[in-house]
């Protein structure tokens, strides 16, 4: 059963700029009433309006429940819109913030792109066909997603326990900008707490001037060329004092991006009694976190609207939380900016597929302790090389599309050996690419003991909670999943999933503070680093949320849980 949370959706809804580390004022937002039909090639399945950027199998997308994309079947979206001058400068992008999983784009009947993945952002350039006046948009789409290896995230055609219902179609925003043809272009912001500098790189060499502010007070102003390196003595941003600084770049044909920037740095190092750390700005740092599916009730992978993202995380932060993991999952920008903002760190997982492999072979043997090499291709269900490329190209884009964003400290490229394969080399990938963070190279199991791996990652349900000895820093980037039903805010009656069972909040409360207070808490002076906590939200039958699927119910307190967090807290402090 689905069910609507209490979240208001207008008529044209996420209406906020897309990207706020990216802003310029010559922009559309293209959510709203689309036309949307489905077909076999044949016949027309269904055909109606869809409110974007809801999936139609979304209660939110005004689709009636029960729409489902059959194996060979197309959506087909339309929209007509008005371009004014202003969005005819010179360049005129159209952004896809995610479609799943496969699709094409006309623009006036001209096909201007394409795209393969579902979980990143992709643009088109539409400035040869875009004309003053009415012009009209048609997306083909395909979703083989969750049927060949392609990156497909929890979505599975067998949905139940910790798989999901799969979705289709745009599900994010979509909208358009317009520059000059001597754009500034892509940036990249690179800051180094231990010299109080930041980088600015741009992806062209043209004269670029960049503006610093500091709650509105101008601090820095410089002219440059491709890269600049700003020094200042900046407030370090971190969960305790999230310090945000604006900053404007211009250029001299008149294009202008507003932008903003934290300075802090995350890393290893070795305390005074030789257990190993991970460090936030150069000091030990305990991150105490929270696992985030971003599952909603009537939206599935799209929240309802920015203020329901913002709340959540608000929450949390209220809660005492200081990190949220996200899970095979990439979220629309501002959700990375509420982080940013508010000041939580995301540990985010990379966007993971391959095929049908078995439960055995990923879970079961590793959870008694037997591991496997991963170039076994055939035994992690690799095989297929179409799926290792999308792999490789959702890995770049994934990387490009979230370096900026301050809130990130760690990233994961594989989680509990679904679609798992080269590892090792995967690992160092990563961290060629971007050497500024951390890497959880094999959440889970597998963990190929590579001396280079950044971290020793468990997940621990049923077994005791503990701490091995190990030369890199020990996190438990899963545990918990404890689980208690709220009769009308479940998705099935009659099915619930769940680590361990409780029928009351007074019970759940009580566990929580014996897991966290008398299980956990001494293993943070053995040298445990980090602890992730499953999980935000129920999701359908997986009722083991903080809150319930509809977000009608905190199942904890936010006083207790703080409470509790705020113990963590104080013994982390010890940590020298």
């Amino acid at each position: 059963m689905r069910l609507k949370t209490n979240y208001k959706i207008g008529i044209i809804p996420h209406n906020e700029h897309p990207r706020p580390q990216a802003q310029r004022k010559d922009w559309l937002c293209l959510n709203g009433e689309w036309d949307f039909y489905k077909t076999d090639g044949k016949n027309k399945e269904y055909e109606g309006k869809i409110l974007v950027p809801f999936s139609p199998e979304t209660l939110n997308s005004g689709i009636a429940e029960g729409f489902v994309l059959n194996p060979q079947e197309t959506l087909y979206y339309t929209r007509r819109f008005t371009l004014t001058e202003n969005l005819l400068r010179g360049v005129t992008l159209l952004h896809f913030d995610a479609v799943d999983s496969e699709c094409e784009v006309y623009c006036n009947g001209v096909r201007v792109g394409e795209h393969c993945g579902g979980f990143t952002a992709f643009s088109v350039d539409i400035s040869e066909v875009a004309r003053l006046g009415e012009n009209e948009i048609l997306l083909v789409c395909r979703d083989e997603g969750t049927r060949n290896s392609g990156a497909r995230g929890k979505q599975s055609d067998e949905r139940g326990g910790i798989w999901y219902t799969p979705q289709s179609g745009i599900w994010q925003s979509v909208w358009i900008e317009s520059m000059p043809k001597q754009k500034i272009g892509k940036f990249f912001i690179t800051p180094n707490a231990f010299n109080k500098t930041v980088e600015i790189l741009l992806d062209n060499d043209f004269e670029t001037e960049i503006t610093v502010f500091d709650e509105g007070k101008e601090i820095i102003r410089k002219v440059f060329k491709r890269r600049v390196v700003l020094s200042y003595e900046f407030t370090l941003w971190s969960p305790e004092n999230p310090k945000l600084y604006d900053f404007v770049l211009k250029n001299g044909a008149g294009d202008e991006v507003s932008s903003y920037f934290g300075v802090r740095s995350f890393g290893k190092m070795t305390d005074s009694e030789g257990k190993r750390r991970l460090t936030l700005n150069s000091k030990p740092y305990f991150f105490n976190g929270v696992l985030d599916q971003g599952y909603w009730s009537d939206g599935m992978l799209t929240y309802p609207c920015d203020k329901a993202a913002e709340d959540e995380l608000t929450l949390l932060k209220n809660m005492g939380f200081n990190t949220v993991r996200k899970h095979i999952k990439i979220e629309p920008m501002r959700w990375y900016y509420y982080c940013d903002k508010l000041g939580l760190i995301v540990w985010q997982d990379f966007v993971n597929g391959g095929g049908n492999y078995k439960f055995t072979h990923v879970a079961a043997f590793p959870f008694l302790g037997f591991k496997r090499r991963d170039d076994d291709y055939k035994y992690f269900a690799r095989e297929d090389e179409r799926g290792r490329a999308e792999y490789a190209q959702g890995v770049d884009e994934t990387l490009a599309q979230l370096y900026n964003c301050t809130c990130i400290g760690l990233w994961v490229p594989f989680n509990e050996g679904w679609g798992q394969f080269d590892s090792a080399k995967w690992t160092e990938y990563v961290r060629q690419k971007d050497p500024t963070r951390i890497i959880d190279s094999v959440s889970g199991w597998h963990d190929q003991g590579v001396d280079k791996t950044e971290l020793l990652s468990l997940h621990t349900y049923y077994t005791p909670l503990r701490v091995p000895k190990d030369k890199r820093p020990v996190v438990l980037s899963e545990f918990g999943g404890y689980s208690m039903k709220c009769d009308g805010h479940v998705y099935d009656e009659d099915k619930e999933f769940g680590y361990k069972k409780f029928k009351s909040q007074e019970q759940l409360t009580a566990a929580l503070k014996k897991l966290y207070l008398s299980k956990l808490k001494p293993l943070i002076k053995r040298g445990l680093c980090g602890c992730i906590y499953t999980q935000v939200s129920d999701v359908e039958e997986e009722i083991n949320g903080l809150i319930t699927y509809d977000r009608a119910i905190v199942k904890v307190s936010v006083e207790e849980m703080a409470a509790i967090n705020a113990e963590i807290r104080k013994e982390a402090e010890k940590i020298h």
